[in-house]
């Protein structure tokens, strides 16, 4: 599998003076005095120069916010254009049954676990004896073609809970350029975590440093049942109207190595404020203890998560913190609080 590494330029110290400076309060942005984001760079909490330079379309402001436990603090409020920065999405589907993993991109691998399977033409003629079900037929015998939604329409036909029966049997996969004019995604998150007293279901997982989401699960039984791929290019990531681009597992192309301590890379934050880091660290290895959540917690990064494997169809297990109910801001239009297409979250 060829992996798309983007770059790892982040904000510099620029955005920390205007997030961490006592100056004008217009803009919405300088609250910092009564959040105090002085942490340190990998301290415990979002930290927006962690971010890729241009992951926002706006500068990141500090607001009053309210959990959905009720608790009263300050929000994050993030404003990306739901894309990955530093990177075009794709490859994803295979063209004919030619194509090889050069070509192509990623699928999750049946038995849930490990790496992601590369999505090439000899897996698409396989599907039947993947998943043990004759009809799987996502090609045309007769010219080796694949069958796969090269239209805006047919994205929108396929991509959503009840898919049109002209778009079964078809490797799915949409472009940006599909998405309505001036499409952003917004996110609020708590400036410092506030420990919950209990879990919370992991809906979305939040947002990448590249600016594009962590999405929450895909379903896989709803997308396998009306015999589709939902492809994901090699960085586990693909694209909807809803959602833009948006990773549903993490393949090494995200990602900030921590100091010189070889910790795993920071590749992004949950919604209630604690760090995402990668499965691994610069070893190869995985974290030693984690609780229910993938969480654990040391003297450098306080308490955050570690990442699930590729093809687990998971990053965290829950969240630990207080989450602030998101404002559902898909871009201007009827796509704003629009249902979740089937691969979204759950």
């Amino acid at each position: 599998m060829k992996l798309q590494h983007a770059p790892h330029h982040i904000i510099g110290l620029t955005l920390l003076v205007v997030l961490t400076g006592c100056g004008d309060d217009s803009n919405g942005v300088a609250q910092a005095d009564k959040a105090d984001t002085k942490i340190s760079l990998w301290g415990p909490g979002l930290n927006p120069a962690m971010f890729t330079e241009g992951a926002f379309v706006e500068p990141p402001e500090i607001v009053d916010c309210e959990t959905t436990a009720g608790t009263q603090t300050d929000c994050y409020l993030l404003k990306t254009a739901g894309e990955p920065t530093g990177r075009s999405p794709g490859p994803f589907c295979p063209r004919n049954l030619d194509d090889g993993p050069e070509d192509v991109g990623a699928w999750f691998a049946a038995d849930g676990e490990g790496d992601l399977v590369d999505l090439t033409g000899q897996f698409i003629a396989g599907l039947a004896d993947y998943y043990n079900d004759p009809n799987w037929q996502l090609f045309d015998e007769e010219t080796g073609k694949v069958r796969y939604t090269a239209t805006k329409e047919a994205c929108f036909g396929a991509a959503k809970p009840d898919v049109e029966e002209q778009y079964k049997q078809n490797c799915i996969e949409c472009e940006m350029a599909y998405l309505e004019e001036g499409f952003t995604r917004t996110y609020l998150i708590p400036v410092k975590p506030i420990p919950s007293e209990s879990t919370e279901r992991v809906r979305t997982v939040g947002v990448a440093i590249d600016g594009a989401e962590l999405a929450g699960p895909a379903p896989v039984d709803a997308i396998l049942g009306s015999y589709t791929i939902a492809a994901f290019d090699d960085c586990g990531g693909h694209i909807n109207e809803h959602q833009g681009y948006h990773y549903h597992s993490t393949t090494g192309c995200i990602g900030v190595q921590q100091s010189d301590d070889g910790y795993a890379p920071l590749i992004g934050y949950a919604p209630d404020g604690y760090a995402i880091y990668a499965m691994r660290d610069a070893q190869g290895n995985e974290a030693d203890t984690l609780d229910e959540c993938r969480g654990t917690t040391d003297d450098i990064r306080g308490y955050h998560y570690r990442a699930a494997s590729p093809s687990e169809n998971m990053m965290i297990g829950c969240l630990r913190g207080e989450t602030v109910s998101q404002p559902g801001d898909h871009g201007p239009g009827p796509g704003a609080g629009a249902p979740p297409p089937p691969f979204g979250d759950e």
